[in-house]
């Protein structure tokens, strides 16, 4: 059985990525090895859209949003997080676990945090040492206004750091241009990778940061990782086939053009989403990104039933509900090497599902809402 990814990560591989990682094996201590990370590193710098540093670790996202953590703050320290599904939680969970006191802005999940509540609670704590949020939420299918919050952050002392985690790559985040202090990534989403890597950049507001900071760290200590980047090196032992893959990934991301790249997510997320309102569906989210959409299963349907359905018979994998919203809602994934033609397949394997588990469906109305979205958007293309 063929199988489609259409899962908020890990996404699928590109060609050339695949061959990319099943080359011979090369030692990481060599000018061969270091001539790679040199051309990573720089297309690192234009993904992100910075000249900033950007640190790689071996590990998935969570391994950078604590890096971040472990690198900007110290015991007692204030930071401010927003919590507005799983994700943003998770910035909340790692902070207490190296006794950060912790601002919560616990934001309704389906809904972006208002930029306003941030001002008003750097105002009141003029201690924060960090705020904590997220670009894309991916068990809401949230996005929030980065650029406006990143504003209102680099007024103030405090770093700005952003977990894109999902985000990058899948909407624009201008790291540099909007004052984003340190963003925080994984491979397997936009990038179109594995899982297994992680990146962690540094403005220069956070790297002041860094040399006050005294909470424990050995494995993801950036000054160590800093001296090791000047020599175009890494601290620890890295995952070569990954990085040599990452080559590959980021000439794909560069010959394509960002803007084209975010234009292609944008279409790929608006069939998607006019596809699943055609089937019944009702959008979860009142902030659309163009990573993931968040839908509430038609009525009498189980989202778990209905995914293990799609995985097991179709050979379509997207992603459940979480925590409170499981069996509530289905997560269809945009993201990263994504084409037309893997959206007409997801959505006529759900409609059929659906079918199966009882709901009546006008046979491809799902699949036809999607198509005239691509229509519109090629023809426009064209003229």
């Amino acid at each position: 059985m063929k199988k489609y990814l259409l899962t908020p990560g890990p996404t699928p591989l590109p060609d050339e990525v695949r061959k990319a990682l099943a080359l011979p094996i090369i030692h990481h201590r060599t000018p061969e090895f270091q001539k790679i990370f040199i051309r990573v590193n720089e297309g690192l710098k234009y993904l992100f859209q910075t000249q900033n540093d950007i640190f790689t670790f071996a590990g998935s996202g969570t391994a950078a949003m604590e890096a971040a953590v472990v690198n900007l703050l110290s015991a007692n320290d204030t930071a401010i997080a927003v919590c507005g599904g799983k994700f943003g939680e998770r910035w909340r969970e790692i902070c207490q676990a190296y006794n950060v006191k912790v601002i919560s802005i616990d934001v309704e999940w389906g809904k972006a945090v208002e930029p306003a509540e941030i001002k008003r609670l750097l105002a009141e704590h003029k201690e924060t040492k960090a705020v904590f949020t997220t670009l894309c939420e991916t068990s809401t299918g949230v996005t929030n206004d980065i650029k406006t919050i990143a504003e209102i952050v680099k007024a103030s002392p405090a770093a700005l750091v952003v977990d894109a985690v999902s985000g990058l790559g899948a909407e624009e985040l201008q790291t540099d241009k909007w004052g984003v202090d340190c963003v925080v990534a994984g491979s397997q989403k936009a990038m179109m990778l594995p899982p297994g890597l992680s990146f962690c950049s540094i403005s220069p507001k956070a790297r002041k940061a860094i040399e006050s900071s005294k909470l424990p760290k050995y494995y993801f200590d950036l000054r160590k990782a800093k001296k090791a980047l000047d020599k175009s090196d890494t601290t620890f032992t890295p995952p070569v086939s990954l990085i040599v893959a990452l080559a590959e990934a980021l000439d794909l991301i560069k010959k394509e053009g960002l803007e084209n790249v975010f234009k292609r997510h944008k279409i790929m997320a608006e069939s998607a989403r006019g596809a699943l309102l055609a089937l019944g569906f009702k959008l979860f989210s009142e902030t659309f990104c163009n990573v993931v959409t968040a839908a509430y299963t038609p009525e009498g349907i189980d989202s778990t039933q209905l995914v293990k359905l799609l995985r097991d018979k179709y050979g379509v994998s997207i992603a459940n509900g979480q925590e409170q919203f499981k069996g509530k809602l289905i997560r269809l994934a945009h993201l990263g090497y994504i084409q037309p033609s893997d959206i007409i397949t997801g959505i006529s394997a759900i409609e059929k599902a659906l079918s199966e588990l009882g709901y009546k469906v006008e046979s491809k109305k799902s699949v036809h809402a999607a198509e005239r979205i691509f229509d519109n958007y090629f023809k426009g293309a064209k003229k």
